[in-house]
């Protein structure tokens, strides 16, 4: 049985965002629903989470109750939005190799 959520976060909308993403990922972890949680932000959501104080404080509450978020340093470099996503606690590196491995795992992946 998976033990960890995993779940790519590619989405800009900041409905699906709050009440999916956000909403389940933070849930998952409180709740003991999953022993793992992880968030990889990739693409239009980083752009979401740089720009919208709202959505930042709920990532930033999810990093302290230990869910993992981690986004594309490619992907924030482009959109010059680095320094951003580093304020809010995420985790920001290459992750062409772990979406690859993630794949690879055969497990579910949550992607929105």
């Amino acid at each position: 049985m998976q033990k960890e959520a995993k779940i790519l976060w590619t989405t800009d909308n900041k409905e699906t965002a709050m009440n999916m993403v956000l909403l389940y990922a933070h849930n998952a972890k409180l709740k003991g629903w999953m022993q793992e949680v992880t968030v990889l932000v990739w693409g239009a959501s980083q752009k979401l989470i740089n720009e919208d104080k709202e959505i930042q404080e709920k990532v930033k509450a999810m990093i302290r109750d230990g869910v993992k978020v981690v986004a594309c340093l490619k992907c924030a470099d482009n959109m010059e939005i680095t320094q951003g996503l580093n304020a809010c606690n995420i985790d920001v590196f290459y992750t062409g190799e772990l979406l690859t491995q993630w794949i690879q795992s055969g497990e579910t992946i949550i992607s929105v």
